[in-house]
């Protein structure tokens, strides 16, 4: 349980002996000013002792461990859930922007070859709280650099879709409560199709970015356990309705792998569908994780690569890796107590 679990009116019943002005000073001071009850200003300092040892304003996240890279501008954070599952959160400055890395599940049952939390298997789902509670962090270390969070990425541990109702709660406490607005966050899925569906219908003009990373059913089998479910045919029809509903346009997300989907017939056939969908498409030189042994694409065949979509009329970027040296690239969160050190 999370203090951003509670709703409005659960806050205002901790102070429910008070004004009501004391209850709508903790709920400002929990999601505007994103401070711990006990720096509550505006509150007596009683109400700030009383509401300090409140069980049900605990912090749900327990910082374990802060590394970081590229000259401090990419923060990784090792969290312990109450239960003592573990998550990563990382957070990554750009000179105009700033972005979290959100995870939305202890671990992650789509077993994606390549990605480290997928061979670590499942444990759970996290909870609303949990999931708003690291964007909260997030922010809160953004300020202390005089910078404002931007944007809310469910990149992290787990498969978004997969945690349907919590993510899509913490989603409209994001924007109704932390101000953050819905063309600010991105969900990313390996493809769970229904599920791209039903976010189609709600009122929330998030963005949509698909792991796609083959673009034949067996290529993308071999690579994405849930094709076998979810084939091809049926995700482009699913990204069609998320892009005819909606107004948004969809990123399709391609880890570049040596010898695997960077050959010419890749690009053609990547190609097609992301002009069929009008979708961006991220290229990412492959993460080394420890349970894969490929290897990523070289710097030269990236850019043969991004050169062959571009020809075939397709919008493409070359991401940018960050934070590579304390595994906190895409791909590479484990949640594991034995990770890097701060560099």
């Amino acid at each position: 349980m999370s203090r951003y679990d509670l709703t409005r009116a659960e806050v205002g019943s901790l102070l429910a002996d008070l004004p009501r002005f004391r209850s709508d000073q903790l709920w400002d001071g929990l999601y505007r000013q994103l401070a711990e009850p006990a720096e509550i200003a505006v509150l007596p300092r009683p109400v700030r002792d009383r509401l300090a040892s409140a069980p049900e304003l605990a912090p749900a996240l327990r910082v374990e461990r802060l590394v970081t890279a590229d000259s401090g501008l990419t923060e990784k954070w090792l969290l312990r859930l109450a239960d003592d599952a573990r998550v990563e959160t990382v957070l990554m400055h750009h000179p105009r922007h700033s972005t979290v890395c959100v995870s939305s599940q202890a671990g992650c049952a789509m077993a994606c070859s390549f990605c480290a939390t997928g061979q670590g298997g499942f444990r759970r789902h996290l909870g609303v709280g949990e999931i708003v509670e690291q964007v909260v962090l997030a922010s809160r270390a953004s300020r202390t650099r005089g910078r404002r969070l931007d944007n809310v990425v469910l990149m992290g541990m787990g498969e978004p879709l997969a945690n349907y109702s919590n993510v899509l709660s913490a989603i409209r406490r994001l924007v109704a409560d932390l101000g953050i607005g819905a063309r600010h966050v991105t969900v990313s899925t390996v493809g769970i199709a229904p599920a791209i569906r039903r976010l189609a219908s709600e009122d929330l003009q998030v963005n949509l970015a698909v792991s796609l990373h083959g673009a034949n059913d067996g290529l993308r089998a071999s690579l994405v356990p849930i094709a076998r479910r979810y084939p091809l045919a049926q995700l482009v029809a699913a990204c069609e309705h998320y892009g005819r509903e909606t107004g948004r346009r969809i990123s399709l997300e391609w880890a570049l792998i040596d010898g695997v989907n960077d050959r010419a017939s890749d690009a053609s056939e990547l190609a097609a569908i992301a002009r069929r969908l009008r979708a961006h498409v991220n290229l990412i030189p492959l993460n080394p994780t420890p349970g894969y042994l490929a290897t990523g694409t070289s710097p030269q065949g990236v850019r043969a690569f991004r050169d062959q979509l571009t020809t075939f009329g397709v919008n493409v970027t070359v991401r940018r890796t960050r934070g590579r040296d304390i595994d906190a690239a895409c791909g590479q969160l484990a949640a594991s107590p034995g990770a890097p050190t701060a560099t």
